[in-house]
């Protein structure tokens, strides 16, 4: 079973200097039977209207909270010589990053991934402690079908082609967050779909379109600020390549018929093109190959954030509501083969026990089985770009996972020091490690 800790177990712990061995750059974490413990961070009971931060509209009460959990485990959502609670030197985003915002667009109503969830990404990312002179671009390839409008018909999914997020209010798209709450030339939003059929070679940093590696692909595009972003290098300087690039991959959790469940890793569906000649091969006996390779040969994302407020466990669509389930959940890790597991497991699967949905089913272990080989042919630690994990698991034993309800411990609480009353309280505190 996972070792998993409870609120008070995680503070005890913390103060404690118990969770040193588990903190981003201080070598493997590791377990006195030497198997690494990847970290995944769960928020539950997120409220039905998350935004209610009086200093900022834009923040979501589950973002905030979820990377509050975080940085209190060492992973630090802002790369900073400012040491905070969410800040510190080895930290995720840099203030000079070009942020890529993975997010499914394909669909819409719940089959999307929440507009209200990206919007506290970007309003986090845009607080940057030392000043934010980057750019975040929310994209997606919709294979043809893709709106980050919200108004895909969906293949004829839908009845029409109305505007309809996954949001509290549903005319808040993607594209509405970029045009109408953020405003911000340092906020833009790009659809691969029109340019998923043009592939271009390695000297080429003008054409908008996709280089093909292996039997994969990855896009080449300029934002709307004029940045040359080629996913696998990097950023085009003109003379060569900074590394000033960091991908999130922001899914939401759904059944599917092919794979039969949509999370981190079938979500890099929607970074390649199926233009590329391989379509028939990733529908589906090569899906755990062609994830693996997006991954381990393009560029691994530095974190995946896992859209459970609404899970679609009746539809791909996720449409009509009667096949959503409200979970008022999110899970984020680095090892998205970890995250896909245990979201199925203690998620999906609970909500209506379909025995397709169980990681444990003989089509998921297939196709995750033949993931995790790709990804661990090599080591994806990568500290330089804020990539801690050696290698990906689906083994519960290997995994870490900390629990907190929205909301526990705000912001300004990080920023006090400790009091030496509560600690000794918190001390003599009952252990709520659940194992």
């Amino acid at each position: 079973m996972p070792v998993k800790l409870r609120r008070r177990e995680f503070f005890r712990l913390a103060g404690a200097g118990g969770l040193a061995s588990f903190f981003p750059g201080r070598g493997r974490r590791e377990t006195a039977t030497g198997t690494i413990q990847n970290s995944l961070f769960s928020i539950t009971q997120i409220p039905g209207f998350p935004f209610a931060d009086s200093r900022s509209p834009n923040r979501h009460l589950g973002v905030e909270s979820l990377l509050q959990a975080m940085g209190r485990a060492g992973l630090k959502f802002y790369r900073s010589s400012s040491v905070q609670g969410l800040s510190g030197p080895q930290g995720l985003i840099a203030a000079d990053d070009v942020v890529l915002v993975k997010v499914n667009a394909q669909w819409k109503y719940r089959g999307a991934t929440s507009s209200d969830v990206v919007r506290g990404i970007v309003q986090r990312v845009l607080e940057h402690p030392d000043g934010f002179r980057g750019e975040v671009v929310i994209f997606e390839n919709g294979q043809g079908r893709g709106s980050l409008n919200c108004d895909t018909k969906g293949g004829g999914t839908y009845a029409d082609g109305s505007v309809h997020a996954n949001a509290v209010d549903e005319s808040h798209s993607f594209t509405y967050l970029v045009d109408r709450i953020f405003t911000d030339p340092r906020v833009s939003a790009y659809l691969l779909d029109p340019i998923r059929g043009t592939f271009i070679g390695a000297a080429d940093h003008v054409t908008q379109g996709y280089r093909k590696l292996e039997n994969v692909s990855y896009p080449c595009f300029t934002t709307a600020r004029g940045t040359r972003v080629e996913l696998k290098e990097g950023i085009w300087t003109g003379a060569g390549y900074s590394q000033n690039l960091k991908l999130l991959n922001v899914p939401v959790l759904k059944t599917h018929g092919g794979s039969e469940i949509t999370a981190s890793l079938k979500h890099l569906y929607g970074v390649l093109s199926m233009n590329d000649g391989q379509s028939n091969f990733r529908h589906y006996s090569g899906h755990g190959e062609t994830v693996g390779k997006m991954v381990a040969l393009v560029r691994p994302p530095v974190l995946n954030i896992l859209d459970c407020i609404w899970v679609s466990y009746g539809s791909l669509g996720g449409y009509p509501a009667g096949t959503t389930f409200q979970a008022n959940r999110l899970l984020a890790g680095q090892d998205p083969l970890a995250l896909d597991y245990w979201a199925a497991k203690h998620i999906l699967y609970p909500i209506n026990a379909k025995a397709g949905h169980h990681p444990d089913n003989a089509t998921i272990q297939g196709w995750m089985t033949a993931a995790q080989a790709v990804m661990n042919s090599r080591n994806l630690r990568d500290e330089g770009q804020g990539l801690f994990i050696d290698r990906v698991t689906k083994n519960e034993n290997e995994m870490l996972v900390y629990e907190e309800v929205a909301g526990a411990v705000s912001d300004d609480d990080l920023r006090k020091p400790p009091d030496p009353v509560e600690r000794e309280a918190k001390d003599r505190a009952p252990r709520k490690i659940i194992l």
